[in-house]
């Protein structure tokens, strides 16, 4: 089991470094700053989303950006990428879910609510529906 040791700095108004709790004084007053140290001294980076995606094929891809191009009713000239967020592109939460609703109905699957709460860039769609596509035929 790791050990976590947290470590207070508080800076004055003249910035040096003094450790202690924060104080309040006349007009001036310090901030405090917290952070965390490893066992080993090192500062501790944590993910709290760990994401594993498999590259889609440009089919698919280009598939999704036309039901985005549809769904959000994009000239043809806006350009989409595997890249594109949803929301760059003006779709708020109701554009997203008529968004996954074309991509389930074009493509024969079914997205779980959880899943389609994750998904906010055309590659995202698209890997998500190779991954759909993949187990639907092994069943």
């Amino acid at each position: 089991m790791a050990s976590l040791n947290a470590t207070s700095i508080t800076f004055e108004s003249s910035l040096k470094p003094s450790i202690g709790s924060t104080q309040v004084t006349g007009r001036s007053s310090r901030s405090l700053i917290s952070f965390g140290l490893s066992s080993n001294g090192f500062p501790t980076l944590r993910s709290s989303r760990f994401r594993v995606s498999c590259s889609a094929t440009p089919q698919t891809v280009e598939k999704v950006c036309e039901i985005v191009r549809k769904q959000l009713a994009l000239p043809a000239e806006t350009e989409l990428t595997p890249e594109s967020k949803f929301t760059a592109l003006g779709a708020d939460s109701l554009d997203t879910v008529e968004i996954v609703m074309g991509l389930e109905e074009e493509f024969g699957i079914s997205v779980e609510e959880e899943s389609s709460v994750t998904i906010t860039t055309v590659q995202e769609a698209a890997d998500m529906i190779e991954k759909l596509v993949q187990q639907k035929d092994k069943a």
